[in-house]
Protein backbone atom coordinates (compact mmCIF):
# COMPACT_ATOMS: atom_id res chain seq x y z
CA UNK A 1 0.00 0.00 0.00
CA UNK A 2 2.80 2.45 0.88
CA UNK A 3 4.59 1.72 -2.39
CA UNK A 4 1.39 2.19 -4.35
CA UNK A 5 0.65 5.55 -2.78
CA UNK A 6 4.21 6.74 -3.36
CA UNK A 7 3.11 7.05 -6.99
CA UNK A 8 0.75 9.90 -6.14
CA UNK A 9 3.21 12.46 -4.69
CA UNK A 10 5.72 11.82 -7.49
CA UNK A 11 3.11 12.36 -10.21
CA UNK A 12 1.48 15.26 -8.35
CA UNK A 13 4.83 17.02 -7.99
CA UNK A 14 5.54 16.51 -11.68
CA UNK A 15 2.11 17.81 -12.71
CA UNK A 16 2.58 20.85 -10.47
CA UNK A 17 5.81 21.66 -12.27
CA UNK A 18 4.14 21.17 -15.65
CA UNK A 19 1.26 23.45 -14.65
CA UNK A 20 3.60 26.24 -13.50
CA UNK A 21 5.90 25.73 -16.47
CA UNK A 22 9.20 26.23 -14.68
CA UNK A 23 11.21 25.37 -11.56
CA UNK A 24 13.04 28.27 -9.85
CA UNK A 25 16.79 28.01 -10.30
CA UNK A 26 16.60 25.20 -12.85
CA UNK A 27 16.45 25.24 -16.63
CA UNK A 28 13.54 22.84 -16.99
CA UNK A 29 10.65 23.11 -19.42
CA UNK A 30 7.45 21.08 -19.45
CA UNK A 31 8.97 18.32 -21.57
CA UNK A 32 12.02 17.86 -19.38
CA UNK A 33 9.84 17.94 -16.23
CA UNK A 34 7.65 15.15 -17.61
CA UNK A 35 10.72 13.06 -18.42
CA UNK A 36 12.26 13.69 -14.99
CA UNK A 37 8.96 12.61 -13.44
CA UNK A 38 9.19 9.33 -15.34
CA UNK A 39 12.74 8.94 -14.06
CA UNK A 40 11.55 9.42 -10.48
CA UNK A 41 8.90 6.75 -10.95
CA UNK A 42 11.59 4.36 -12.17
CA UNK A 43 13.99 5.18 -9.32
CA UNK A 44 11.25 4.72 -6.70
CA UNK A 45 10.20 1.45 -8.39
CA UNK A 46 6.67 2.60 -9.07
CA UNK A 47 7.01 1.22 -12.58
CA UNK A 48 9.43 -1.20 -14.23
CA UNK A 49 11.53 -0.03 -17.15
CA UNK A 50 10.11 -2.85 -19.27
CA UNK A 51 6.57 -1.50 -18.75
CA UNK A 52 7.22 1.95 -20.22
CA UNK A 53 6.63 1.04 -23.85
CA UNK A 54 3.26 -0.51 -23.05
CA UNK A 55 2.11 2.69 -21.33
CA UNK A 56 2.81 4.93 -24.33
CA UNK A 57 -0.10 5.27 -26.76
CA UNK A 58 1.80 4.72 -30.00
CA UNK A 59 -1.22 5.51 -32.19
CA UNK A 60 -1.50 9.01 -30.73
CA UNK A 61 2.23 9.69 -31.14
CA UNK A 62 2.11 8.48 -34.76
CA UNK A 63 -0.98 10.58 -35.50
CA UNK A 64 0.51 13.73 -33.99
CA UNK A 65 3.79 13.23 -35.86
CA UNK A 66 1.94 12.60 -39.12
CA UNK A 67 -0.09 15.80 -38.79
CA UNK A 68 3.14 17.70 -38.12
CA UNK A 69 4.59 16.39 -41.39
CA UNK A 70 1.44 17.34 -43.30
CA UNK A 71 1.40 20.84 -41.76
CA UNK A 72 5.10 21.30 -42.56
CA UNK A 73 4.48 20.55 -46.24
CA UNK A 74 1.54 22.95 -46.39
CA UNK A 75 3.63 25.62 -44.71
CA UNK A 76 6.56 25.14 -47.09
CA UNK A 77 4.14 25.36 -50.01
CA UNK A 78 2.88 28.76 -48.74
CA UNK A 79 -0.67 27.50 -48.19
CA UNK A 80 -1.43 29.21 -44.88
CA UNK A 81 -0.25 32.67 -45.87
CA UNK A 82 -2.05 32.47 -49.20
CA UNK A 83 -5.39 31.36 -47.77
CA UNK A 84 -5.28 33.71 -44.80
CA UNK A 85 -4.33 36.72 -46.90
CA UNK A 86 -6.99 36.00 -49.53
CA UNK A 87 -9.75 35.62 -46.96
CA UNK A 88 -8.85 38.68 -44.91
CA UNK A 89 -8.64 40.91 -48.01
CA UNK A 90 -12.30 40.16 -48.76
CA UNK A 91 -13.57 42.13 -45.76
CA UNK A 92 -15.33 45.48 -45.95
CA UNK A 93 -15.79 46.40 -42.27
CA UNK A 94 -14.21 45.73 -38.85
CA UNK A 95 -16.99 43.30 -37.98
CA UNK A 96 -16.54 41.58 -41.33
CA UNK A 97 -12.80 41.34 -40.77
CA UNK A 98 -13.43 39.75 -37.38
CA UNK A 99 -15.97 37.29 -38.81
CA UNK A 100 -13.72 36.18 -41.67
CA UNK A 101 -10.74 35.80 -39.36
CA UNK A 102 -12.76 33.69 -36.89
CA UNK A 103 -14.21 31.54 -39.69
CA UNK A 104 -10.80 30.93 -41.30
CA UNK A 105 -9.05 30.14 -38.02
CA UNK A 106 -11.88 27.88 -36.86
CA UNK A 107 -12.18 25.91 -40.10
CA UNK A 108 -8.46 25.36 -40.57
CA UNK A 109 -8.04 24.41 -36.90
CA UNK A 110 -10.72 21.76 -37.32
CA UNK A 111 -8.91 20.19 -40.27
CA UNK A 112 -5.37 20.63 -39.00
CA UNK A 113 -3.83 21.38 -35.58
CA UNK A 114 -4.90 24.59 -33.83
CA UNK A 115 -1.40 25.41 -32.58
CA UNK A 116 -0.10 25.51 -36.15
CA UNK A 117 -2.86 27.87 -37.25
CA UNK A 118 -2.04 30.30 -34.42
CA UNK A 119 1.67 30.17 -35.19
CA UNK A 120 1.19 30.97 -38.87
CA UNK A 121 -1.75 33.38 -38.65
CA UNK A 122 -0.53 35.72 -35.89
CA UNK A 123 1.92 37.66 -38.11
CA UNK A 124 -0.75 37.86 -40.81
CA UNK A 125 -3.35 39.27 -38.40
CA UNK A 126 -0.89 41.89 -37.17
CA UNK A 127 -0.04 42.89 -40.72
CA UNK A 128 -3.68 43.20 -41.75
CA UNK A 129 -4.80 45.14 -38.67
CA UNK A 130 -1.86 47.54 -39.05
CA UNK A 131 -2.68 48.19 -42.70
CA UNK A 132 -6.36 48.76 -41.84
CA UNK A 133 -5.39 50.94 -38.85
CA UNK A 134 -7.28 48.77 -36.38
CA UNK A 135 -6.39 47.92 -32.79
CA UNK A 136 -4.83 44.43 -32.95
CA UNK A 137 -5.77 43.12 -29.48
CA UNK A 138 -9.37 41.97 -30.14
CA UNK A 139 -8.28 40.29 -33.36
CA UNK A 140 -5.48 38.42 -31.57
CA UNK A 141 -7.93 37.23 -28.91
CA UNK A 142 -10.27 36.17 -31.71
CA UNK A 143 -7.51 34.14 -33.37
CA UNK A 144 -6.63 32.21 -30.23
CA UNK A 145 -10.23 31.65 -29.13
CA UNK A 146 -11.45 30.67 -32.60
CA UNK A 147 -8.57 28.23 -33.07
CA UNK A 148 -9.46 26.52 -29.79
CA UNK A 149 -13.18 26.47 -30.49
CA UNK A 150 -12.83 25.33 -34.10
CA UNK A 151 -10.50 22.51 -33.12
CA UNK A 152 -13.29 21.03 -31.00
CA UNK A 153 -14.99 19.75 -34.14
CA UNK A 154 -12.68 16.91 -35.19
CA UNK A 155 -10.29 14.27 -33.93
CA UNK A 156 -7.38 15.98 -35.70
CA UNK A 157 -8.14 19.48 -34.40
CA UNK A 158 -5.92 19.35 -31.33
CA UNK A 159 -3.74 16.90 -29.38
CA UNK A 160 -6.30 16.06 -26.68
CA UNK A 161 -8.91 15.21 -29.30
CA UNK A 162 -6.39 12.87 -30.94
CA UNK A 163 -5.95 11.04 -27.64
CA UNK A 164 -9.71 10.81 -27.14
CA UNK A 165 -10.46 9.81 -30.71
CA UNK A 166 -8.00 6.94 -30.64
CA UNK A 167 -8.82 5.79 -27.09
CA UNK A 168 -12.56 5.84 -27.71
CA UNK A 169 -12.56 4.26 -31.15
CA UNK A 170 -15.19 6.78 -32.28
CA UNK A 171 -15.31 7.09 -36.09
CA UNK A 172 -14.07 10.40 -37.47
CA UNK A 173 -17.45 11.38 -38.93
CA UNK A 174 -19.41 10.44 -35.79
CA UNK A 175 -17.04 12.54 -33.68
CA UNK A 176 -17.41 15.47 -36.09
CA UNK A 177 -21.21 15.13 -36.34
CA UNK A 178 -21.47 15.35 -32.55
CA UNK A 179 -19.07 18.25 -31.96
CA UNK A 180 -19.05 20.32 -35.19
CA UNK A 181 -22.34 22.03 -34.18
CA UNK A 182 -20.74 22.94 -30.84
CA UNK A 183 -17.78 24.44 -32.70
CA UNK A 184 -20.02 26.42 -35.06
CA UNK A 185 -22.08 27.80 -32.19
CA UNK A 186 -18.88 28.55 -30.30
CA UNK A 187 -17.40 30.53 -33.19
CA UNK A 188 -20.54 32.66 -33.18
CA UNK A 189 -20.09 33.22 -29.45
CA UNK A 190 -16.48 34.37 -29.98
CA UNK A 191 -17.62 36.95 -32.54
CA UNK A 192 -20.53 38.20 -30.41
CA UNK A 193 -18.51 38.51 -27.19
CA UNK A 194 -15.72 40.48 -28.85
CA UNK A 195 -18.14 42.81 -30.64
CA UNK A 196 -19.87 43.38 -27.29
CA UNK A 197 -16.71 43.99 -25.28
CA UNK A 198 -14.95 46.14 -27.91
CA UNK A 199 -17.83 48.33 -29.00
CA UNK A 200 -15.65 51.23 -30.11
CA UNK A 201 -13.48 49.00 -32.30
CA UNK A 202 -16.47 47.39 -34.00
CA UNK A 203 -18.84 50.37 -34.12
CA UNK A 204 -20.03 51.33 -37.62
CA UNK A 205 -17.82 54.04 -39.01
CA UNK A 206 -14.90 54.71 -41.25
CA UNK A 207 -13.14 51.67 -42.62
CA UNK A 208 -9.72 52.17 -44.12
CA UNK A 209 -9.79 48.79 -45.80
CA UNK A 210 -6.93 46.37 -46.00
CA UNK A 211 -3.98 47.48 -48.07
CA UNK A 212 -3.00 45.12 -50.84
CA UNK A 213 -0.28 42.89 -49.48
CA UNK A 214 2.39 41.16 -51.48
CA UNK A 215 1.07 37.78 -52.57
CA UNK A 216 2.41 34.95 -50.48
CA UNK A 217 5.13 33.00 -52.33
CA UNK A 218 3.72 29.67 -53.47
CA UNK A 219 5.37 26.44 -54.43
CA UNK A 220 2.55 25.37 -56.74
CA UNK A 221 3.81 21.85 -57.30
CA UNK A 222 4.20 21.14 -53.59
CA UNK A 223 0.90 22.87 -52.86
CA UNK A 224 -0.98 20.72 -55.37
CA UNK A 225 0.60 17.54 -54.06
CA UNK A 226 -0.10 18.48 -50.44
CA UNK A 227 -3.73 19.36 -51.13
CA UNK A 228 -4.28 16.11 -53.04
CA UNK A 229 -2.84 14.14 -50.13
CA UNK A 230 -4.94 16.06 -47.59
CA UNK A 231 -8.04 15.52 -49.70
CA UNK A 232 -7.34 11.78 -49.91
CA UNK A 233 -6.76 11.73 -46.15
CA UNK A 234 -10.13 13.35 -45.45
CA UNK A 235 -11.81 10.80 -47.72
CA UNK A 236 -10.04 8.01 -45.81
CA UNK A 237 -11.31 9.47 -42.53
CA UNK A 238 -14.82 9.70 -43.96
CA UNK A 239 -14.94 6.04 -45.04
CA UNK A 240 -13.77 4.88 -41.63
CA UNK A 241 -10.08 4.13 -42.16
CA UNK A 242 -8.03 3.94 -38.94
CA UNK A 243 -7.13 7.56 -38.20
CA UNK A 244 -3.49 7.05 -37.16
CA UNK A 245 -2.76 4.64 -40.01
CA UNK A 246 -4.35 6.88 -42.65
CA UNK A 247 -2.48 9.95 -41.40
CA UNK A 248 0.84 8.09 -41.32
CA UNK A 249 0.40 6.84 -44.90
CA UNK A 250 -0.42 10.42 -45.97
CA UNK A 251 2.70 11.73 -44.24
CA UNK A 252 4.83 9.05 -45.91
CA UNK A 253 3.41 10.04 -49.30
CA UNK A 254 4.52 13.64 -48.70
CA UNK A 255 8.00 12.54 -47.60
CA UNK A 256 8.54 10.89 -51.00
CA UNK A 257 9.74 13.90 -53.00
CA UNK A 258 12.48 15.12 -55.34
CA UNK A 259 12.00 18.80 -54.45
CA UNK A 260 12.09 19.18 -50.66
CA UNK A 261 14.95 18.14 -48.43
CA UNK A 262 13.79 15.86 -45.59
CA UNK A 263 15.49 18.16 -43.06
CA UNK A 264 13.17 21.01 -44.12
CA UNK A 265 10.11 18.97 -43.22
CA UNK A 266 11.36 17.01 -40.22
CA UNK A 267 13.04 20.10 -38.80
CA UNK A 268 9.60 21.69 -38.39
CA UNK A 269 8.24 18.78 -36.36
CA UNK A 270 7.97 19.52 -32.65
CA UNK A 271 10.01 16.63 -31.26
CA UNK A 272 9.85 18.10 -27.77
CA UNK A 273 6.05 17.91 -27.88
CA UNK A 274 6.19 14.26 -28.91
CA UNK A 275 8.50 13.48 -25.97
CA UNK A 276 6.21 15.46 -23.68
CA UNK A 277 3.27 13.31 -24.71
CA UNK A 278 5.24 10.13 -24.14
CA UNK A 279 6.10 11.30 -20.62
CA UNK A 280 2.47 12.19 -19.88
CA UNK A 281 1.28 8.79 -21.08
CA UNK A 282 3.66 7.12 -18.64
CA UNK A 283 2.73 9.40 -15.73
CA UNK A 284 -1.02 8.88 -16.12
CA UNK A 285 -0.55 5.21 -17.00
CA UNK A 286 1.34 4.50 -13.78
CA UNK A 287 -1.44 6.13 -11.75
CA UNK A 288 -3.94 3.78 -13.39
CA UNK A 289 -1.60 0.77 -13.27
CA UNK A 290 -1.06 1.13 -9.53
CA UNK A 291 -4.73 1.68 -8.76
CA UNK A 292 -4.31 5.27 -7.63
CA UNK A 293 -6.69 6.72 -10.23
CA UNK A 294 -9.54 4.41 -9.24
CA UNK A 295 -9.12 5.25 -5.54
CA UNK A 296 -9.01 8.98 -6.17
CA UNK A 297 -12.11 8.86 -8.35
CA UNK A 298 -13.90 6.77 -5.72
CA UNK A 299 -13.04 9.34 -3.05
CA UNK A 300 -14.23 12.14 -5.32
CA UNK A 301 -17.34 10.11 -6.23
CA UNK A 302 -16.43 10.14 -9.91
CA UNK A 303 -16.77 6.38 -10.19
CA UNK A 304 -20.47 6.44 -10.85
CA UNK A 305 -23.48 8.69 -11.44
CA UNK A 306 -21.55 11.17 -13.60
CA UNK A 307 -23.66 13.74 -15.49
CA UNK A 308 -22.77 15.83 -18.50
CA UNK A 309 -22.68 18.92 -16.26
CA UNK A 310 -20.50 17.29 -13.62
CA UNK A 311 -18.03 15.89 -16.16
CA UNK A 312 -17.91 19.22 -18.01
CA UNK A 313 -17.18 21.11 -14.79
CA UNK A 314 -14.57 18.63 -13.55
CA UNK A 315 -12.82 18.58 -16.94
CA UNK A 316 -12.80 22.37 -17.25
CA UNK A 317 -11.43 22.79 -13.71
CA UNK A 318 -8.74 20.14 -14.11
CA UNK A 319 -7.78 21.45 -17.57
CA UNK A 320 -7.00 24.84 -16.07
CA UNK A 321 -5.10 23.35 -13.14
CA UNK A 322 -2.78 20.98 -15.01
CA UNK A 323 -3.52 21.79 -18.71
CA UNK A 324 -5.92 19.99 -21.02
CA UNK A 325 -3.79 17.07 -22.21
CA UNK A 326 -2.87 15.86 -18.69
CA UNK A 327 -6.51 16.40 -17.66
CA UNK A 328 -7.73 14.18 -20.48
CA UNK A 329 -5.25 11.46 -19.59
CA UNK A 330 -6.35 11.55 -15.96
CA UNK A 331 -10.06 11.48 -16.80
CA UNK A 332 -9.89 8.75 -19.45
CA UNK A 333 -11.00 6.04 -16.98
CA UNK A 334 -14.07 8.09 -16.04
CA UNK A 335 -15.26 8.40 -19.64
CA UNK A 336 -14.45 4.77 -20.44
CA UNK A 337 -16.31 3.53 -17.37
CA UNK A 338 -19.63 5.25 -18.10
CA UNK A 339 -22.72 3.30 -19.16
CA UNK A 340 -22.59 5.37 -22.37
CA UNK A 341 -18.84 5.85 -22.90
CA UNK A 342 -19.28 7.68 -26.21
CA UNK A 343 -21.13 10.47 -24.40
CA UNK A 344 -18.33 10.66 -21.85
CA UNK A 345 -15.59 10.80 -24.48
CA UNK A 346 -17.35 13.53 -26.45
CA UNK A 347 -17.96 15.57 -23.29
CA UNK A 348 -14.32 15.18 -22.32
CA UNK A 349 -13.20 16.41 -25.76
CA UNK A 350 -15.60 19.35 -25.74
CA UNK A 351 -14.87 20.53 -22.20
CA UNK A 352 -11.09 20.08 -22.26
CA UNK A 353 -10.82 22.08 -25.48
CA UNK A 354 -13.24 24.91 -24.70
CA UNK A 355 -11.80 25.29 -21.19
CA UNK A 356 -8.54 26.36 -22.82
CA UNK A 357 -10.04 29.77 -23.59
CA UNK A 358 -10.48 30.71 -19.91
CA UNK A 359 -7.11 32.46 -19.49
CA UNK A 360 -4.06 33.24 -21.56
CA UNK A 361 -2.33 30.28 -19.90
CA UNK A 362 -5.18 27.88 -20.68
CA UNK A 363 -3.82 26.45 -23.91
CA UNK A 364 -0.65 26.37 -25.96
CA UNK A 365 -2.50 28.10 -28.80
CA UNK A 366 -3.13 31.15 -26.59
CA UNK A 367 0.52 31.33 -25.57
CA UNK A 368 1.67 31.05 -29.18
CA UNK A 369 -0.45 34.06 -30.15
CA UNK A 370 0.76 36.11 -27.17
CA UNK A 371 4.43 35.24 -27.63
CA UNK A 372 4.38 35.75 -31.40
CA UNK A 373 2.63 39.12 -31.05
CA UNK A 374 4.97 40.16 -28.24
CA UNK A 375 8.02 39.49 -30.39
CA UNK A 376 6.56 41.99 -32.86
CA UNK A 377 5.90 44.70 -30.28
CA UNK A 378 2.21 44.01 -29.56
CA UNK A 379 1.42 43.06 -25.95
CA UNK A 380 -1.53 40.84 -25.14
CA UNK A 381 -1.96 40.93 -21.36
CA UNK A 382 -3.35 38.21 -19.13
CA UNK A 383 -6.05 40.52 -17.78
CA UNK A 384 -7.33 41.70 -21.14
CA UNK A 385 -7.40 38.21 -22.57
CA UNK A 386 -9.20 36.79 -19.52
CA UNK A 387 -11.89 39.48 -19.67
CA UNK A 388 -13.03 38.07 -23.00
CA UNK A 389 -11.81 34.50 -22.54
CA UNK A 390 -13.73 33.85 -19.33
CA UNK A 391 -17.03 34.92 -20.90
CA UNK A 392 -16.34 32.93 -24.06
CA UNK A 393 -15.47 29.87 -22.00
CA UNK A 394 -18.56 29.98 -19.78
CA UNK A 395 -20.94 30.48 -22.70
CA UNK A 396 -19.37 27.86 -24.98
CA UNK A 397 -19.13 25.27 -22.19
CA UNK A 398 -22.80 25.82 -21.32
CA UNK A 399 -23.83 25.52 -24.98
CA UNK A 400 -21.64 22.48 -25.50
CA UNK A 401 -22.90 20.67 -22.42
CA UNK A 402 -26.52 21.45 -23.29
CA UNK A 403 -26.05 20.24 -26.88
CA UNK A 404 -24.48 16.97 -25.78
CA UNK A 405 -27.12 16.49 -23.09
CA UNK A 406 -29.83 16.75 -25.74
CA UNK A 407 -28.09 14.67 -28.42
CA UNK A 408 -25.83 11.99 -26.93
CA UNK A 409 -26.47 11.59 -23.21
CA UNK A 410 -29.16 9.10 -22.16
Amino acid sequence: MLDTWLTLPVVALTYAGIAVGRVPGLRLNRTSMALVGVGLLLVTRQVAFGQLAALVDVDTIVLLFSMMVINANLRLAGFFGWVGGALLRLTRSPRGLLAVEIAAAGLLSALLINDTICLLFTPLVLEVTASARRRPTPYLIALAAAANVGSTATITGNPQNMIIGLASGLPYLRFAAALAPVALLGLGVVWAVLVLLYRDEFAPGRWAGVAAASPAPLDRTLLLKSLLVVGALLVAFAVGAPVALAAFVAACALLVTRRVEPEQVLGQCDWGLLLFFMGLFVLSGVLELNGVTARLFALARLDGGVSVWGLTGATALLSNLVSNVPAVLLLKPVAAGLANPAAGWLTLAMASTLAGNLTLLGSVANLIVAESAGSRGVRLTLGEYTRAGALITLLTLALGALWLRLTVWP
